[in-house]
């Protein structure tokens, strides 16, 4: 992997990558045909990052389809894909860590501990390895884009790291390889989670502008949900991810629910421009 990326920066081409987990769904595939527009040559890779895990979490049963995966790839052009193993990525003897000090800790890191640590380890050394001009993220993920950019940033990184819009099922469902999870009255239910956030975003239009009012708006709607269980509803700014209680410059609205035994995330983007909220789900 890493002779084909030193190959093409000699040949002045600029790489495009998209790192996933696997169980790739139409999100992982909006993200490689937006590389493939830019780049040349488009690597992606699959790797369970048993780090970004934690006890009890979903590691051994996460959905791994490397053959329908590698299919999907290679009939969209992708010109390489990096499928390393656990002792190629952790071998023997591996301590060094990183962690986004003041971010790590907010929200999913709250929840899940050390999740982020995880997270962040594996993205660099993947960016290490692939060494591209252009690394894909979605915008689902919203943390995790945002500690991937300040870790670019702090670190120097030669790649920029580019976050795309979220990709949603016909019902507002956020797509994720966990979707699968869920059961058939889980799956009507999971998307109680847009229609909060929608809810949410028809309140702004109408002139809201207190988070706690927002906030609570949203969690009534989770609520009335009965296979709903509510881990965090909060509304912050999306830089520092601090809680306000008034929309001002760029906020997000975030939310960890439970459906079943199935954890599903999501979140709303507000941006002020002039004076008015631009609201992007």
């Amino acid at each position: 992997m890493k002779q084909v990326s030193r190959q093409a920066r000699l040949e002045g081409r600029a790489s495009g990558f998209v790192p996933t987990m696997g169980a790739l769904h139409e999100g992982h595939m909006s993200l490689v045909r937006t590389a493939m527009a830019d780049c040349n040559p488009v690597i992606a890779s699959i790797f369970v990052n048993p780090t970004q895990f934690g006890p009890g979490e979903d590691l051994l049963k996460y959905p791994r389809t490397l053959e329908s995966d590698r299919e999907k790839l290679e009939a969209a052009g992708v010109d390489y894909l990096f499928v390393p193993d656990a002792e190629e990525m952790y071998p023997r003897g591996f301590r060094t860590w990183v962690n986004v000090e003041g971010l790590s800790e907010r929200l999913e890191g709250r929840v899940r501990p050390g999740h982020f640590r995880g997270v962040t380890t594996v993205v660099l050394k993947l960016l290490e390895i692939v060494q591209p001009q252009k690394a894909f993220f979605g915008r689902k993920d919203a943390q995790q884009a945002l500690l991937i950019r300040q870790m670019a940033r702090d670190f120097h990184l030669d790649t920029e790291i580019v976050v795309r819009p979220i990709v949603r099922e016909p019902d507002g469902l956020a797509m994720s390889s966990r979707n699968a999870y869920l059961q058939p009255d889980e799956r009507r239910a999971a998307s109680v989670l847009y229609r909060a956030l929608d809810g949410a975003r028809n309140r702004i239009a109408r002139g809201e502008r207190d988070a706690l009012r927002l906030t609570a708006a949203m969690r009534e709607v989770l609520r009335a949900e009965r296979l709903a269980e509510i881990e965090y509803v909060e509304l912050v700014d999306a830089e520092t991810l601090e809680q306000v209680t008034r929309l001002r410059g760029v906020c997000s609205a975030l939310l960890a629910v439970r459906i079943g035994a199935t954890r599903l995330i999501d979140n709303l983007l507000i941006e002020e421009r002039d004076g008015a909220f631009e609201v992007s789900l």
